[in-house]
């Protein structure tokens, strides 16, 4: 009489250790941007991934494991990150590390998370060259130098002026200064653009006309900018006052949804390159319908979508396949392999369809779309669409 109940209670410790296992969590960690420098541009982020996560979750996960995500603020400093990145390596016991935002960020965090052995993925970093060097350093960005390049190669297509340049770039932001005083020289070569000259100014400043009245000066087809939002929206609105109507390009550092309002109807010609256009397809459209509810009901200003906040999306979806492919279990006592498996998982993507279109990964750069943007008519319009090559 007494063996059924051991009996019963041998298979009930066994359905337990099996669901255990089962619902072991896979760990992600994510850098926040949610406050300092690029807060306008990274405070939506964690909309996009807690959507990824939940609709991953919701079709049960990855091989039955749902994901987990725990976050940090760093408020893009990159001491903060790395504090950041060793507490996800050592106490949370990532698998993997969605951000850093910033490239300063990158520049600090990859180092060290080559040492810790646990993958990271940026969604913004867009200097060029970040992530040479480094195995578990990975880029869902493309480099500013590729996008620039595209830019100007849809104007060439499209017959639009483009003979004569002037760069123009803020000083004091890494990413802007590495544009204006490498990037646009390089690509303006590439093309047969002379380059007139060029112009520099703080981030901030708002008044920029000494700057306009030299472009004014230099008369240039195009004007290729590096800058955050800030100073496009400053730059635009100055062109317009002294009369200027010389197209200014640029490339993600000012890709923002909202940037066509903010200029009030000095922005027209603005041409930039961005990896996400919400009009693309039926996928883009619901994301970007879904994204907004969530934003509006959150209280944000912005309820449209930007770049980042599409690649962050796709970076769940990337990791979620490379733990599929690595066979990952989130078992602590293999994490070490595990993160290994994942990071060599995510070297071997090659075109796998996500919101922002085919991602594949060459040296740890996304490959994927670049979308031409122009503003018209105060709002952002599709000039070209580039594959990569």
């Amino acid at each position: 009489m007494n063996k059924l109940p051991i009996f019963s209670a041998a298979i009930l410790v066994g359905a337990l250790s099996t669901q255990a296992a089962g619902a072991q969590e896979l760990i992600l960690g994510y850098m926040m941007a949610k406050s300092g420098p690029y807060v306008s541009l990274a405070n939506t982020i964690e909309i996009a991934v807690d959507l990824a996560v939940e609709e991953i979750n919701n079709k049960g996960g990855v091989g039955g494991r749902k994901i987990k995500v725990v976050k940090f603020d760093t408020a893009g400093d990159p001491k903060q990150a790395t504090t950041a990145l060793r507490r996800f390596a050592t106490d949370d016991a990532v698998l993997g590390v969605i951000g850093p935002f910033s490239s300063s960020e990158v520049r600090t965090t990859f180092p060290v998370g080559e040492r810790e052995g646990v993958a990271q993925m940026s969604m913004a970093s867009s200097a060029p060259g970040l992530t040479k060097g480094f195995t578990y350093g990975y880029r869902n960005t493309t480099d500013e130098g590729l996008v620039i390049d595209q830019v100007i190669a849809a104007l060439k297509a499209k017959g639009l002026p483009a003979a004569s340049g002037v760069a123009a770039y803020a000083t004091d932001d890494v990413v802007s200064k590495s544009i204006g005083a490498t990037v646009v020289p390089a690509m303006f070569k590439k093309h047969a653009i002379s380059l007139k000259g060029s112009v520099d100014f703080q981030y901030a400043a708002f008044d920029l006309s000494p700057q306009v009245a030299q472009i004014k000066q230099f008369a240039p087809d195009i004007v290729g900018l590096g800058s955050p939002p800030e100073g496009a929206v400053n730059l635009a609105k100055e062109l317009k006052r002294q009369n200027v109507s010389t197209r200014v390009i640029g490339g993600t550092t000012i890709s923002d949804p909202e940037l066509p309002k903010r200029m009030a109807g000095a922005g027209d010609n603005l041409t930039i390159g961005t990896t996400f256009f919400p009009d693309v397809n039926d996928r883009t459209k619901a994301f970007t319908a879904e994204f907004a509810k969530r934003a509006k009901a959150a209280g944000f200003e912005r309820t449209d979508p930007n770049q980042f906040d599409a690649s962050v999306y796709d970076i769940v979806y990337l990791y979620a396949e490379a733990m599929k492919n690595g066979s990952v279990t989130g078992e602590k006592a293999k994490l070490a392999a595990e993160r290994t498996a994942v990071r060599d998982a995510l070297a071997k993507i090659k075109n796998l369809p996500l919101l922002e279109g085919s991602i594949s990964f060459t040296d740890g750069d996304a490959v994927k779309p670049v979308y031409v943007l122009e503003v018209k008519g105060g709002k952002w319009t599709l000039l070209d669409t580039r594959m990569p090559n």
